[in-house]
């Protein structure tokens, strides 16, 4: 399942409850970054499962550059029993084109 970054936009300016999950590195978040956003990188994300715990029962938004680690990291979520896993499609790239151009875009 995925959401688009107008109905990530849309989620965030109503205040729901979700959480987003950031599974880029510490180096690319240096560079832009959502506030509020939980970061475990990719390659920690099944080892730090134990974590998400709090936020199994809220939708989970799983969010990177342009939406294939976080792809991953869903499929590590549901395999984990998480049930309400979204992905992000385009990532944090397309959210800086299509919604919020103050982001800084990087390669």
């Amino acid at each position: 399942m995925e959401i688009t970054v107008q109905q990530l936009k849309t989620k965030r300016d109503a205040g729901e409850d979700f959480a987003l999950l950031d599974v880029r590195t510490q180096a690319e978040l240096d560079i832009v970054s959502l506030p509020d956003a939980v970061h475990i990188p990719l390659q920690e994300v099944e080892s730090r499962i134990a974590e998400l715990n709090t936020v199994k029962d809220r939708e989970i938004i799983c969010m990177c550059h342009h939406g294939m680690r976080s792809a991953a990291a869903q499929g590590i979520l549901l395999q984990n029993g998480f049930t309400n896993v979204l992905n992000l499609t385009g990532g944090i790239h397309a959210y800086a084109v299509e919604v919020d151009d103050t982001l800084a875009v990087y390669q």
